[in-house]
């Protein structure tokens, strides 16, 4: 059976992608559905949801589209989540792999710099990050990238502990290859699978943060987000609830369909594992 004949098994791994699709759909069309700035004043404040025709989520405390603000958000916040995992995995992997090849002091010096990040609490860390170097979206990428390679590199040593004393790994070094051949060419391509999934688990992880940062004012000043306007909205929660509900379902559906997505990739590339459940 093939890798998305085992993916499409998983019903819920489908309704994930059919609700990440929408979100990258929405993300994508902004630009041309609201061309204009999402921050523009363009109506009077807390117009109420399907009230008045061009806008279906009503308008904010400063009279800005909710439904422009909305779509806006979308592109900040798979932005923030896709850099940043990928910059954590830039991190993690190449760290974890070396520790798990080589083992001994370099294991124990690469694990203990490790854990020293994993000592204070990430959302801790990565506020004091992004308050240091001011906010903005690269500020906010690094920040949520330095707090959460940590696993990656764990998870990569563990595999390649398991990894390399397999009879493959040791044919290469018996016709030579070097260690950083066998590292690129043996091991890793046999560690994809759990890194994948876990990077899709870290992408929804990375949203979360990015919201709760925008929350407490520390987001991109220039830039619209979902956490942005919820901090934006909680003064007035019970005069307009659609301020913070609309974006708040929208985290809540990003995070569950990534999720989803996630499971459904952990049940195709780990077939046994799937049957053993």
């Amino acid at each position: 059976m093939s890798f998305f004949a085992r993916f499409a098994q998983n019903r819920g791994a489908l309704v994930g992608l059919t609700i990440l699709l929408a979100i990258i759909a929405m993300a994508i069309l902004a630009p041309l559905l609201f061309p204009e700035s999402p921050w523009r004043m363009v109506q009077r404040p807390f117009l109420p949801p399907l009230s008045q025709d061009g806008f279906p989520l009503g308008t904010d405390t400063m009279g800005r589209n909710v439904a422009s603000g909305l779509m806006h958000g979308a592109w900040v916040s798979l932005l923030i989540g896709l850099v940043s995992t990928s910059v954590a995995l830039l991190i993690g992997v190449p760290l974890g792999a070396i520790a798990g090849y080589y083992g001994g002091l370099v294991d124990d010096i690469l694990m203990r710099f490790t854990e020293f990040f994993q000592t204070i609490p990430n959302f801790a860390l990565a506020i004091v990050l992004v308050a240091i170097m001011q906010p903005s979206i690269t500020s906010i990428v690094l920040a949520i990238a330095i707090v959460s390679w940590p696993p990656v590199a764990r998870l990569v040593r563990a595999e390649f502990m398991s990894l390399r004393n397999r009879e493959y790994v040791e044919a290469a070094r018996l016709v030579g290859q070097s260690n950083s051949t066998i590292i690129l060419r043996q091991i890793l391509p046999n560690t994809l699978s759990p890194i994948i999934v876990l990077a899709s688990l870290m992408v929804a992880t990375a949203i979360l943060l990015e919201s709760a940062l925008s929350f407490l004012g520390l987001g991109d000043p220039n830039v619209m987000s979902w956490g942005y306007m919820i901090g934006a909205a909680r003064t007035v929660i019970r005069q307009a609830w659609w301020l913070s509900f609309f974006p708040g379902v929208a985290i809540l559906l990003t995070v569950l369909a990534l999720n989803l997505v996630g499971e459904g990739l952990d049940d195709a590339l780990n077939p046994k594992l799937s049957r053993e459940r």
